[in-house]
């Protein structure tokens, strides 16, 4: 999980994951320097599953979720943002895909910060589906809505410091290398605000902006290839 003042939800979507590990399943939580409540509001769960490492400077987001997977130790990675809700069944039902795939990327139910259901299905909203070249152009790996293998860091670990955004770096990566999943049942609840970082379910950005994302996206990925 990647942290930044997140005091609003940080609690609720902590108990939600909590709630479904075993002891010795881990949180690994990196605040990129927040200036709220939200590491008083993590040590008051006083749970040592959670462990909390603090950025010594701002990494942004793509950096703090690369710190926590650095010291992430588990098998497998489930992915979290700190405003969203897991559903119960999300930990178990991963688990299990995970046992024969190298990725698994499910649907969730988008609402507001007041729990008001937006859409019911981000899979049929995005028009999401399998292929790189598909999701060069129109990405469906939204992070929180990830998990995969460990030997999928081997390779996608250190992120490029020009890409944009994580998610899709690694989703793109596993499709050139890797067996993935598109699970149909939504597993969380995916928390659309004000503050929300990506920009993958909403309107995005200018032509040139989106140009640009996606060709350092390609330029790095055939780079990796190549190494």
């Amino acid at each position: 999980m990647a942290a930044y003042n997140g005091e609003q939800f940080i609690e609720r979507q902590l108990r939600s994951i909590l709630s479904q590990l075993a002891e010795e399943d881990e949180i690994i939580i990196s605040d990129d320097g927040s200036t709220d409540r939200t590491l008083q509001v993590v040590s008051e769960l006083a749970d040592n599953r959670i462990k909390v490492v603090c950025n010594r400077h701002k990494r942004g987001p793509a950096g703090n979720f690369e710190t926590a997977l650095e010291l992430a130790t588990g098998d497998y990675i489930i992915l979290s943002d700190q405003d969203d809700i897991w559903l119960p069944d999300k930990v178990k039902d991963i688990s299990e895909l995970l046992a024969n795939n190298d990725l698994v990327l499910t649907d969730c139910e988008i609402i507001d910060q007041d729990g008001k259901l937006l859409h019911p299905s981000f899979f049929t909203m995005r028009g999401s589906r399998r292929g790189f070249w598909h999701n060069l152009f129109r990405n469906s790996y939204i992070g929180c809505c990830m998990a995969f293998r460990r030997a999928v860091l081997s390779y996608a670990l250190p992120f490029p410091r020009t890409i944009f955004l994580h998610d899709w770096w690694i989703g793109l990566l596993v499709e050139l290398r890797g067996s993935i999943v598109l699970y149909e049942k939504p597993l969380i609840k995916y928390v659309r605000h004000g503050n929300n970082f990506s920009p993958t379910g909403g309107k995005g950005y200018g032509l040139a902006k989106r140009v640009r994302i996606r060709f350092f996206l390609l330029w790095n990925v055939i780079k990796r290839q190549l190494t």
